[in-house]
């Protein structure tokens, strides 16, 4: 049962005690429970939202099927994990009914991992939805078709309304995957897609996807469904992992202090800065629990009262910020910036500055634990390259 469930059976259960005393005491003793659940679910950081490599999308709650595109959808279940495995398996099911070969299948996978972390999320950014984040009112589908798995990845494939599919793309079997992908998707972040394809492999083999598997339709048949167009204007970039800082945000440097600037910010986060800072403290040190491995962006989203940033990776966070919010390599950020750096890795690393040169951040002292610590320890223990620091603010967020 999710927030919006719990506070909509509260309101009922308020409704209901004006029918009786008896009710009334009764319905009230729920709500106030039930209001207790949603207060404990908004300040304990959602099991969920954990995920490897810094990646932060959520939970993951919408459905998945192995049937066809018209059927109903049965909900994925268990681990995130679990879920992008029954989502896997969904998705090359109708690839293989389509008659496609693995490449196919590698190519959505790598897609629904970029846009959703391969889970069959009900939100995203403004009406996107599902697997492949498509929108309803760009004539995808209407939200309950979009959410279904099968049809989502059909319509990826073939295309629906005025979109073009897959199929639709000129030579996409000799194309790098990625491009592909970003000529379907349309991405302002159009390098990423290709960042995925060593992770979803060990996936389809952990899921017993054949992904060498050939395909007897076609390379450009779309089955009568969406666009036909063959024209490659996908805008596409050479598909190679991207480095973790493909627009190298900062000079970086092999170390130095941290002094705080001034901060003149208007931010509309759950939490303000001064709250923020003061949540942060109380759960670093001896009030932090140990669920925070590889949950940077998590942890800073969470600081400010969110339940999630909606943005995979900590590293990309920052070009997510409006570039007028984005300070490349400068030391002096105010308390409550959020502070990047250049791991060597994908993901990257982000902490929440908390003022006099100190930052709080997980994995640093303890694997999994929250710590306070000197702002440039990233840099001294980790080797790791200062980036720069943003305004806290979360366009992504829910």
């Amino acid at each position: 049962m999710d927030q919006q469930q719990l506070t909509h059976a509260a309101l009922t259960a308020t409704k209901l005690a004006k029918k009786g005393l008896l009710l009334k005491v009764g319905a009230l003793a729920c709500a106030v429970f039930l209001i207790l659940l949603i207060l404990a679910g908004a300040l304990l950081p959602s099991p969920a939202v954990a995920s490897s490599s810094c990646e932060d999308t959520g939970a993951g709650t919408g459905s998945a099927t192995t049937g066809s595109s018209g059927g109903t959808a049965q909900p994925a279940t268990g681990s995130v994990h679990d879920q992008q495995i029954t989502n896997a398996k969904a998705i090359d099911h109708v690839t293989q009914k389509l008659g496609l070969s693995g490449k196919a299948t590698l190519i959505a996978l790598m897609t629904a991992m970029q846009e959703s972390t391969l889970q069959n999320l009900h939100y995203g950014d403004r009406d996107s939805l599902g697997l492949f984040q498509q929108r309803p009112s760009m004539d995808w589908g209407t939200k309950e078709q979009i959410l279904n798995p099968a049809f989502a990845t059909e319509s990826f494939f073939k295309g629906r309304g005025t979109n073009p599919g897959m199929l639709s793309i000129a030579n996409w079997p000799t194309r790098p995957p990625g491009d592909v992908a970003q000529a379907v998707q349309k991405s302002n972040f159009p390098g990423l897609y290709a960042g995925h394809e060593t992770t979803v492999r060990a996936l389809a083999k952990e899921a017993g996807i054949n992904l060498a598997r050939g395909g007897t339709a076609a390379p450009n048949d779309t089955g009568g469904s969406g666009s036909s167009t063959t024209a490659d204007t996908s805008g596409a970039v050479p598909s190679t992992c991207p480095h973790p800082n493909p627009e190298t945000p900062g000079n970086g440097g092999a170390g130095g202090t941290f002094s705080d600037g001034k901060q003149t910010w208007k931010l509309s986060n759950p939490r303000s800065v001064p709250e923020a800072i003061a949540w942060a403290k109380a759960h670093a040190g001896a009030g932090s629990n140990s669920g925070w491995y590889q949950r940077c962006l998590a942890f800073t989203a969470i600081v400010y009262g969110w339940n999630f940033s909606g943005v995979n990776y900590a590293i990309d966070h920052f070009h997510v910020v409006p570039k007028d919010m984005q300070h490349p390599g400068d030391r002096n950020p105010p308390p409550g910036a959020l502070l990047y750096w250049d791991t060597g890795h994908r993901a990257g690393h982000i902490a929440v500055y908390l003022g006099d040169g100190k930052a709080a951040s997980n994995d640093i002292l303890r694997p999994g634990y929250i710590d306070i610590v000197d702002a440039d320890l990233f840099e001294k223990k980790w080797g790791a390259k200062y980036l720069g620091w943003t305004v806290p603010v979360f366009p992504r967020a829910g």
